[in-house]
């Protein structure tokens, strides 16, 4: 496992444009390139206690905060049936895995969703 911490001029371009799209009020604090096995992701650390990672093509997997993210990151159907469902709560984390999304509420609930979008369950 090795893991380099990248100065601001080494930080990728996606990642920049996709921080100061969605969060322009958070500064980025560190970036990491982790490169684990054959795995190579990115662990970015904004202020706000908002962390987020990036894969090896510098997508978004992975969005972790304590207050409410923004809806911008949300893909549309998850956003909607928590809206629909839930919507005293609001998102404080989403993951995306090869075969599912996961979404953490405020109050704990986390939702699995299939890779469509399509609810599948609570976990606790």
């Amino acid at each position: 496992e090795k893991e380099t911490v990248l100065d601001d001029m080494n930080i990728p371009e996606e990642i920049s444009n996709y921080v100061n799209t969605h969060f322009p009020d958070n500064k980025i604090i560190q970036v990491v390139k982790d490169v684990d096995e054959l795995e190579l992701s990115y662990d970015v650390i904004l202020e706000d206690s908002l962390s987020m990672e990036f894969n090896r093509k510098k997508k978004i997997i992975s969005i972790e905060g304590i207050n409410k993210i923004p809806d911008s990151v949300i893909p549309e159907k998850l956003l909607n049936y928590v809206n629909n469902n839930y919507s005293e709560q609001y998102i404080i984390e989403w993951n995306l895995d090869n075969r599912y999304q996961e979404i953490e509420l405020n109050n704990g609930i986390e939702l699995k969703f299939n890779k469509e979008g399509e609810f599948i369950r609570i976990d606790y």
